[in-house]
C-alpha cells in the first residue's frame, strides 16, 4: 500500500516537578492530537486499519519514556512510536528541581488515492 501524509501536527507537554520524562510525551502528544480530527475518513471510504500513524518525541532523556503508556494515547491504525533526543530540561539549582519539556509530532499517513480528484 503507497501511503501519503495527510496530516502533521505539532504538541508540546511538560512535567513541572516530577521529572517524569513519559509524563511530559504523554501531555506533548495529547496536544497534538488535539489541533485534529479524522472525522473525514469515513468521507473518503478509508478503514481504521489502513491508517498509519507515526509518533516523534523528543525528550533530554529518550529511555525513560514508556513507549507502551504513548501508544495506548492513539485509538486508530498502525501505530509507530519514535522516541528521540530533543525537549528541553529546565533545572532549577535554588529549587533542587528540573521541568522537563517534551516535544512531539504525530504524522497520519493514508493510502494513496487511485484516482484524480477534479476540482
Amino acid at each position: 500500500m503507497t501511503t501519503a501524509r495527510a496530516i502533521l501536527e505539532m504538541g508540546m507537554g511538560n512535567d513541572l516537578h516530577g521529572k517524569d520524562y513519559t509524563k511530559a510525551a504523554v501531555r506533548a502528544v495529547k496536544d497534538a492530537m488535539h489541533h485534529s480530527s479524522l472525522h473525514f475518513l469515513k468521507s473518503l471510504d478509508i478503514v481504521k486499519e489502513q491508517v498509519i500513524v507515526n509518533v516523534k518525541v523528543g525528550v533530554q532523556k529518550p529511555e525513560a519514556v514508556d513507549i507502551n503508556e504513548i501508544k495506548s494515547l492513539i485509538p486508530i491504525g498502525i501505530v509507530q512510536i519514535y522516541v528521540e533526543e530533543g525537549g528541553l530540561d529546565v533545572v532549577d539549582d535554588e529549587a533542587g528541581d528540573t521541568l522537563v519539556i517534551a516535544s512531539a509530532a504525530l504524522e497520519v499517513m493514508l493510502p494513496k488515492l487511485k484516482t484524480e480528484l477534479t476540482i
